[in-house]
């Protein structure tokens, strides 16, 4: 394959991931706004709609990231997660059997966990990209 046809390919690729990142971002403020106008007509704020906005906030949060960096950090959909498990248990708090609340309570302590791992991982086993760079040796000197 021609080194032209391969920048060709990962030019598409990249506009197809950015287009697919502003649908995302675009569906998660339109989703945000129809959060707000229903809070607006219940006139009435609940813990899990603010709950929805932070995951929605953190989406953002998230393309944003991977914008800045072209890295998706693998901590921030676990974040998300973690929320939303809370979420469902808060509202599916009434019609949850205590098997259930503690399976749930234990996949929010498993992601919690996941991410105290992987940031473990990234203290001690960055990637190669991040680490500084190897310092270069002096050509030797002929004499």
């Amino acid at each position: 394959m021609t080194k032209q046809l391969k920048e060709r390919g990962n030019d598409a690729a990249t506009l197809i991931q950015n287009l697919g990142l502003w649908v995302v971002l675009l569906a998660t403020v339109v989703a945000g706004i129809q959060e707000i106008w229903v809070m607006i007509q219940a006139r009435e704020v609940k813990l899990t709609d603010l709950l929805l906005l932070f995951i929605y906030l953190e989406v953002i949060t998230m393309v944003n990231v991977y914008w800045q960096s072209g890295k998706l950090p693998v901590r921030m959909p676990l974040y998300i997660a973690m929320v939303a498990l809370a979420r469902y248990l808060i509202l599916e708090a009434a019609h949850l059997g205590s098997a259930q609340v503690l399976a749930v309570s234990g996949g929010i302590l498993i992601l919690a966990i996941a991410v105290i791992v992987v940031r473990y991982g990234h203290l001690k086993m960055p990637y190669p990209d991040s680490a500084p760079p190897p310092e270069k040796e002096e050509p030797a000197i002929k004499g």
